[in-house]
């Protein structure tokens, strides 16, 4: 599954302030312009803004079809000459002054009446106190109106925890989600940093990146990912809400060549692996959201690799687990992961489809707050074998597993569905889970479906992992244009689970005790009213 890339970016991965493209066809300041005979008089400066010339404030450009915002910076490049804003304008005075006295039987324009506030867009609407029509106060800044202006950038500071007691920061009621950097290579780096530029994100919970703080420091030069910072911890308990936070893994310099597969890459991506597992299994991180890595690179004779699933599913000491991608639209669960195709007959078995099932109902209930999941299970073979004319599994494997789960463990489960007509009649909307027979079966569909925004769960673990829905795409990485859609997405699914695991706990803790204190409550408040 690591091997599937994000779907691209329009954006282009930058900040759409300051996408270059959308200055193509703008009129560039220049000094020789001397037509503002017809200029609005609403484009010039207003006096109160003017004391503020140091600040980088947006002012509206010539009147056209289409308004669109410039900034004006504290000076400008003009002719290659660095010119003041207020020099700028009175030159241009004294050039239109010099034009009329040289034509002075010419017709002077009078300059058009500004349109009534009313008349005018809401974008372009203009606050008391400021003549310009298309200020708008909630934006930060706009674009530049040339390319060879320089760009205001916000510059984060990152900080280094040195607290010499060790003493825990109160968190409150955020959790702390452990988040395994990933193949340095790929792109994994990119969706967590671009995941973090919103503030609001490590607002809803604790991130720690486990990893390498000149790993990140690497991406974020080489891909202009400036309005981020972080900071540097040693211990988990030193991590601190509202930012990102660096947990380092080694401290050796590593060489960092984006899009390119290195098997040195797969050391550092496992190294990271084991360390937050380890967290996450003695409690210092609540869960763990994983980075792709390109799993050859990671995996070794000595401590074979088959993914991040069945690595967890070990280490956790579980005896089973399920892989289900997770989206708004579908959830798909497999019986068999990472094997090939000439595998996959003999690894079904109706025991192995029945404790699929239950993993994937108790999953549903505790994880997903679903009640009474419904969860249709898919054949093996095209039309569901054709009453045995194309194969037996279905007859001799799958229906029985499903008559059992639904008579002897009370589960709704139907099926067998043959996976064309199931998915391509859209009746996956009318269940709550699917169970496929093998890998590609059920991500072929769900990627279809949900690609760029589902989510990887590993279900039937006392921990919580999650991951986005993609690969290392080294085809894309470096280039800014990796969507962070799925990575954000899995983040939100880690609190989620958290939160939805807190409640099914809670409301089933002592529950006939809980009944009876209602009951005994009851009770009394009626004898009392009986007496009185």
């Amino acid at each position: 599954m690591e091997e599937n890339k994000p779907h691209n970016d329009k954006s282009g991965g930058k900040h759409k302030h300051f996408n270059k493209n959308r200055n193509k066809n703008r009129p560039h300041s220049n000094q020789n312009d001397k037509n503002t005979d017809n200029q609005d008089p609403s484009t010039e400066t207003n006096e109160e803004f003017s004391e503020s010339i140091n600040e980088i404030t947006p002012i509206a450009e010539k009147e056209n079809p289409t308004p669109k915002k410039v900034i004006v910076l504290p000076s400008k490049l003009v002719e290659n000459k660095l010119v003041d804003k207020d020099d700028k304008t009175a030159n241009q005075q004294k050039e239109n002054n010099q034009d009329k006295k040289a034509n002075p039987k010419q017709k002077q324009n009078n300059p058009p009446k500004p349109n009534k506030q009313n008349d005018r867009p809401k974008s372009q609407m203009s606050i008391p106190g400021d003549s310009r029509p298309d200020y708008d106060p909630n934006e930060k800044w706009a674009v530049a109106n040339t390319d060879n202006e320089p760009k205001p950038e916000e510059i984060a500071e990152d900080t280094t925890d040195n607290n010499e007691n060790n003493e825990v920061i109160d968190i409150g009621n955020l959790v702390r989600i452990g988040i395994t950097i990933g193949d340095l290579n790929g792109v994994g780096i990119e969706v967590i940093l671009k995941t973090f530029t919103d503030p609001r994100v490590a607002k809803l919970c604790v991130p720690i990146v486990y990893g390498s703080a000149k790993a990140l420091a690497h991406h974020r030069k080489a891909l202009n990912i400036n309005q981020i910072g972080y900071n540097i911890i040693e211990q988990t308990n030193r991590a601190r809400p509202g930012t990102l936070n660096v947990l380092n893994c080694w401290d050796e310099d590593v060489t960092i060549d984006l899009g390119q597969s290195n098997k040195k890459m797969g050391h550092y991506a496992f190294k990271a692996l084991e360390i937050a597992t380890q967290d996450l299994l003695k409690g210092k991180i609540d869960a763990l959201v994983t980075a792709p890595v390109n799993k050859n690179l990671v995996n070794n004779d000595d401590a074979p690799f088959k993914g991040h699933t069945e690595y967890l599913t070990e280490q956790s000491k579980a005896t089973e687990s399920v892989m289900l991608l997770v989206s708004d639209k579908l959830k798909v669960g497999l019986v068999t992961n990472h094997i090939p195709i000439k595998d996959v007959a003999r690894n079904i078995t109706p025991a192995a489809i029945v404790q699929k099932l239950r993993i994937m109902d108790h999953s549903l209930r505790k994880d997903f707050g679903i009640l009474r999941p419904r969860i249709a299970v898919l054949a093996l073979n095209p039309h569901a074998g054709d009453d045995g004319l194309i194969g037996i599994e279905e007859q001799a494997t799958i229906s029985p597993a499903i008559e059992h789960a639904r008579r002897q463990e009370n589960m709704l489960v139907f099926g067998p569905f043959p996976a064309d007509g199931f998915f391509g009649s859209h009746l996956y909307a009318e269940f709550d889970a699917v169970l496929a027979m093998y890998h590609d079966q059920g991500l072929v569909p769900f990627k279809a479906l949900s690609f760029g925004h589902g989510v990887n769960f590993t279900a039937g673990l006392p921990i919580v992992r999650t991951s986005p829905d993609h690969g290392t795409a080294y085809d894309i990485a470096g280039k800014g244009i990796a969507s962070e859609e799925s990575f954000r997405t899995a983040i939100f699914m880690a609190i989620d689970v958290l939160k939805n695991r807190q409640l099914y706990n809670e409301l089933r803790s002592n529950p006939l005790r809980k009944l009876s204190n209602n009951v005994r409550e009851l009770a009394t408040a009626e004898d009392e009213a009986i007496e009185d």
